[in-house]
């Protein structure tokens, strides 16, 4: 293994957790939620998949190489409604390992929150 390897990148770093972490080939984002709560889920979807395209740039990345997402939603029933934004953003033939799942989230206004795995 080269030195390079075996250094771990932390873009975003805060006191509590990281945006992302690079390690070697592979890119972890922590769960990405909207900056706006006061959008609809769709709205809310959009705000967090720009959000990702930032940050696998920003570890030297993109979405073509995603390798597991997981997505989780305060109503299941806006699952049709999210992969109106989700289909189109994803890259054609590249989809990722996924798992979509209701729950209640941290803050009570997000309606959205997604967390994926790339390779760089």
């Amino acid at each position: 293994m080269t030195e390079n390897m075996l250094a771990i990148e932390r873009i975003d770093a805060g006191p509590r957790m990281s945006a992302a972490v690079a390690y070697g080939d592979t890119v972890y984002l922590s769960g990405i939620v909207a900056s706006d709560y006061d959008l609809d889920v769709k709205g809310q979807t959009a705000q967090i998949l720009a959000r990702i395209d930032e940050l696998l740039a920003a570890a030297g990345t993109d979405k073509s190489k995603l390798l597991s997402a997981n997505i989780w939603l305060t109503d299941i029933g806006e699952w049709a409604q999210m992969n109106e934004v989700w289909d189109p953003w994803l890259s054609p033939g590249n989809t990722p390992a996924r798992a979509t799942v209701e729950a209640r989230l941290a803050a009570p206004k997000a309606r959205v929150e997604i967390m994926v795995v790339a390779a760089r």
